[in-house]
């Protein structure tokens, strides 16, 4: 059934995959959505500019000031005049803005702010920066509301809807076994880890199912993705570590199961497009019609399903371990491997150092609390200077 009332949307990190993404399945809905707000990071102000023109944002922000000249000239180009915001706390600001969703696609440990600012400001917040969960999830899980966050991952879509299927007055954790979390396998699945030392940063980005960013591209193929979303099923549904399991689904299907303690398992599945997920959140708690196609049923398939090899690909392990240590170990285990993701698409690292290296830099950090945002950033910034340091002598 459609809603009789536009939902305003502020939307950060427009110009990248989530964002753009996200703008489609708004341009074809046009009476039900309506964008308040853009914010980008600034590497792409012509797109940036096209976006304001077409959806009229009340406000656009970009993260980096030094892109806001030629932000302004090409919004003149295109004959609008929103306001202007730059600087974090430019893209924080839009994060606040008057709207009914904010969807923040922002990439990175950045994203924190931005989903604090959204938290703060009472908003519902469509969560598609993983990481600022991960980071800072005593922070997050502090201001978020019942109902004001929702997953955007694709993988924790799933689960959110799997758990609707716990019982009649909704999602019940004591009903629940365990949490199955699907991986692709990314490119390299099937490999030992002895045949993953010559793996090339173009091999890396040559994900078989999903098209997203770079760094996420190259998570995705060590794994370290993976592992970000066992840490944010945990924060998410307050499931506990040993609950979780990883299996590996090449054919990006299933995008993840809830197996309950009377042995049912109830899975979601769709074809691999971040639309569904994306309308999902944006709509919440009505469905978007015609959000992603769905599977042809009148074809055959045939879905597989392997165990996740720990030896070749240790980052979902270690990412279990930092989630159980908490505090500031998990913000370390995502700042050092984005620093780790740069020294190997730079060609400084080697594809199985950057879980070696994001290892090294846990071994060595003394895990303290994250109860504020400098605490969390502290531990970012040390990171990111550690592993800098052991990536230069790799």
């Amino acid at each position: 059934m459609q809603p009789d009332i536009t939902r305003s949307v502020a939307l950060l990190g427009s110009t990248g995959s989530i964002g753009t993404q996200a703008l489609d399945v708004i341009s074809r809905n046009p009476g039900r959505f309506r964008v308040v707000a853009l914010a980008a990071g600034g590497g792409r102000v012509d797109l940036l500019a096209r976006q304001a023109a077409e959806f009229g944002p009340d406000v656009v922000a970009v993260a980096d000031p030094a892109a806001l000249p030629d932000l302004r000239r090409a919004l003149a180009g295109h004959g609008v005049s929103p306001k202007l915001l730059a600087g974090p706390e430019g893209v924080a600001e839009a994060a606040a803005w008057p709207s009914d969703v904010v969807l923040n696609g922002v990439t990175g440990a950045l994203g924190l702010t931005s989903t604090l600012a959204a938290l703060e400001a009472g908003r519902v917040l469509a969560l598609a920066n993983k990481e600022s969960l991960i980071i800072g999830g005593p922070l997050v899980k502090r201001l978020a509301k019942p109902g004001r966050l929702l997953p955007v991952d694709s993988e924790h879509a799933a689960l959110a809807q799997c758990l609707w299927a716990a019982g009649p007055t909704g999602p019940d954790a004591s009903a629940v076994r365990r949490l199955v979390v699907t991986a692709s396998g990314g490119p390299f699945r099937g490999r030992p880890r002895s045949q993953l030392a010559d793996v090339t940063p173009e091999q890396a980005l040559a994900h078989p199912t999903w098209s997203m960013g770079p760094v996420i591209t190259v998570n995705s193929a060590t794994l370290v993705n993976k592992g970000l979303e066992v840490i944010e099923a945990h924060l998410l549904f307050d499931i506990g570590f040993d609950r979780i399991d990883v299996v590996v689904h090449p054919q990006s299907v299933v995008h993840s199961m809830v197996e309950f303690v009377d042995g049912s398992v109830v899975a979601q599945a769709s074809p691999p497009d971040m639309r569904l997920p994306i309308a999902l959140a944006l709509g919440w708690p009505e469905r978007v019609p015609g959000a992603a196609p769905s599977v042809d049923w009148t074809r055959a398939h045939t879905w597989t399903f392997e165990p996740l090899d720990d030896e070749a690909f240790p980052a979902v392990a270690l990412a279990r371990h930092v989630g159980s240590a908490g505090g500031t170990a998990p913000a370390v285990y995502n700042a050092a491997n984005e620093v780790c993701v740069e020294a190997f698409l730079a060609g400084r690292l080697p594809f199985p150092g950057i879980v070696d290296t994001v290892a090294s830099v846990v071994s060595e950090h003394s895990v303290t609390a994250a109860e504020t945002v400098a605490e969390v950033l502290d531990a970012d910034e040390w990171a990111r200077i550690r592993a800098r340091e052991l990536t230069a002598t790799a």
